[in-house]
């Protein structure tokens, strides 16, 4: 202990910057002697820690006299690139709000989000069960932005992506040709190959050497896979303020269990989306059939109303949901209840043309009688005249014989 005063001493009268190394105490002290870090201007604690298998390395700053300095443990990585600190969130939200939009791939979609999409640089939660089309409405996003001519990173955290290439194709998406011309990135790793600083760093570098202008992760639920729920929101936390200062739009698929509340997510990410995008199942008639509902959007006016969601050879479709007596309907009894309808509204149509039928020969049958009553009418009139010519005739031919028959008499007297 002498000796390290001594050297320390030494060191600060000739004016040498120094870094000491020192290994870790037992029980509260940082050094083996006790000593290095009272005497050092700067402490620097280094942590290696194995949690589920799975090794984390943190850094802290223990003092640093005569500066402002975080006093947070800090992840960071030592790789083929050397070593990286990871900041724990965004010091400030002063995040760049831009007013463009973007199509989300799907245009019954983009007239739910005021016909124009999203915004540019958000961030958009995609949540839903199962089976009910995350990857596809994601994969559909993906095509939109690479026929604009810009580039996409999709990570996947579930499928290889000749996998998704393969399954998307059935749907009339081509992702691979966008990933010949290097307008899509699709990278895909398992969620248990790393710890959540790694599965961060890697992102931040795929980030960083493709200058994408949208990102998708899919799913973010398998980050919790040997990781605390607080750990992994603390993570995409970090993530999605990096995207956002960088004005790249994420897309995040959230995995929810059928069994638990729709509208929540196990990772606790809700919050932080500007767009939430909710898929489900409903179950009708012994069949499950997809719907789609935005249950918010930041920033714009949009619909409230349940969609059909179709998944098709051509792609994705939206169908506005069908009220019956029972309720919505969707797919087969949807299906049903508007052939049936169809049908009342056939049945009406007839009905009111054999009405309108009837109504004609009723209207033919009253003109002909019509007519009929004119011309006897006509005949009528032309016999009055008649009869009052020829009696005019009679009464001037009487008229005229009483002229005569007076002429008479007066020539006989």
């Amino acid at each position: 202990r002498a000796e390290l005063r001594r050297l320390f001493g030494w060191l600060r009268e000739k004016g040498l910057t120094t870094v000491v190394t020192a290994e870790r105490g037992d029980g509260t002290s940082l050094t083996r002697e006790g000593l290095e870090e009272y005497v050092s201007d700067c402490v620097i604690l280094l942590d290696h820690r194995v949690k589920d298998q799975i090794s984390v390395r943190r850094v802290r700053i223990v003092k640093y006299r005569g500066t402002r300095h975080g006093l947070d443990e800090y992840p960071f990585l030592i790789d083929e690139s050397g070593m990286s600190i990871l900041p724990l969130s965004s010091l400030q939200l002063s995040h760049p709000a831009s007013n463009e939009r973007i199509s989300s791939g799907v245009p019954a979609l983009d007239a739910m989000l005021e016909g124009k999409g999203y915004y540019r640089g958000s961030s958009i939660l995609v949540s839903g069960t199962a089976g009910s089309g995350k990857t596809t409405l994601a994969a559909a996003f993906a095509d939109s932005v690479c026929r604009n001519g810009e580039r996409c990173l999709l990570i996947g955290l579930e499928e290889s992506p000749q996998q998704v290439s393969r399954n998307l194709r059935s749907v009339g998406l081509d992702l691979e040709k966008w990933t010949k011309q290097e307008l899509l990135i699709h990278e895909a790793w398992r969620p248990t190959q790393f710890g959540l600083e790694m599965h961060l760093l890697r992102i931040h570098k795929l980030v960083e050497r493709w200058k994408p202008r949208a990102v998708i992760i899919d799913p973010v639920t398998n980050l919790l896979t040997g990781n605390a729920e607080l750990e992994a929101k603390s993570m995409l936390m970090r993530l999605i303020d990096f995207l956002k200062s960088a004005g790249i739009t994420a897309i995040l698929v959230d995995l929810t269990g059928s069994s638990g509340n729709l509208e929540s997510t196990q990772i606790g990410i809700s919050s932080l989306a500007d767009t939430w995008i909710l898929l489900r199942d409903i179950e009708l008639n012994g069949e499950r059939n997809r719907c789609i509902y935005v249950l918010k959007s930041r920033g714009m006016a949009h619909s409230n109303q349940v969609r059909e969601f179709l998944i098709t050879g051509s792609g994705i479709d939206l169908v506005p949901t069908y009220i019956g007596e029972g309720g919505v309907l969707t797919g087969s009894a949807r299906l049903a209840q508007q052939a049936k309808e169809q049908a009342a509204a056939k049945l009406r149509e007839q009905q009111i043309q054999s009405k309108r039928s009837e109504a004609a020969r009723k209207r033919l049958a009253l003109e002909a009688q019509i007519a009929a009553l004119q011309a006897d009418l006509a005949s009528q009139l032309e016999l009055a005249s008649t009869i009052a010519g020829e009696e005019q005739q009679r009464a001037s031919r009487e008229q005229e014989d009483r002229k005569e028959m007076a002429k008479s008499r007066g020539a006989g007297a």
